[in-house]
């Protein structure tokens, strides 16, 4: 099989074992393509993950520094009113 920087979808369909068997000796995660677009990555178990660096937006952070308030129950009397 030769050498590939990515694969398609339907070669990783028409060879799913060759593929893995590759990806989880390589020492490079291998991209999956559709359509010439990236749609995952076949890595072996070896590779680092790179952790995502997540952003909060300012009012998601504000609103979890607020105290929680009277809690849920009271909550949820207030939007059933007088049921």
């Amino acid at each position: 099989m030769p050498k590939a920087t990515a694969i398609s979808i339907k070669q990783l369909h028409a060879k799913t074992g060759e593929w893995v068997r590759r990806a989880g000796q390589s020492k490079a995660p291998l991209p999956i393509t559709d359509r010439g677009r990236p749609i995952a990555v076949l890595a072996g178990p070896d590779l680092p993950i790179r952790p995502r660096r997540r952003t909060l937006l300012p009012a998601y952070a504000a609103l979890m520094k607020k105290s929680a308030g009277i809690g849920v129950l009271a909550d949820l009397d207030a939007v059933r009113g007088d049921r």
